[in-house]
């Protein structure tokens, strides 16, 4: 059984801008994760921003690595990771040829249409 009256026709004054609502539509303004205490409309409540939470959530951004294993063959993984589509690679780390050369020629073109 419920100690409060459940009306119909009941209304309320929002805290924030004073207009009238049902009473159903005021809710709570929650402020940094709490109940602020004030009933406001639902078309005017502001949602809590958690960029304002800066104590309660974790912010840490880990920029080292525990026990890391650099490598220690650069230039041969550099060689097999790499590659050169426009000239095929060979001249530049060493690998074979790719067959990918391409040569490209500087000439004139006429276009006519009828």
């Amino acid at each position: 059984m419920s100690s409060y009256a459940e009306g119909k026709r009941a209304f309320g004054f929002c805290d924030r801008t004073g207009f009238r609502y049902p009473l159903k539509e005021l809710v709570p303004q929650i402020v940094n994760g709490r109940d602020s205490g004030l009933r406001v409309g639902r078309d005017v409540v502001d949602q809590d921003q958690p960029q304002y939470r800066l104590g309660q959530i974790r912010v840490g951004d880990a920029q080292a690595l525990r026990n890391p294993r650099p490598d220690k063959n650069f230039s041969e993984s550099r060689s097999l990771a790499a590659w050169n589509p426009v000239g095929g690679g060979s001249e530049l780390y060493g690998t074979e040829t790719l067959g990918l050369d391409i040569k490209g020629e500087v000439g004139q073109v006429t276009v006519s249409t009828s």
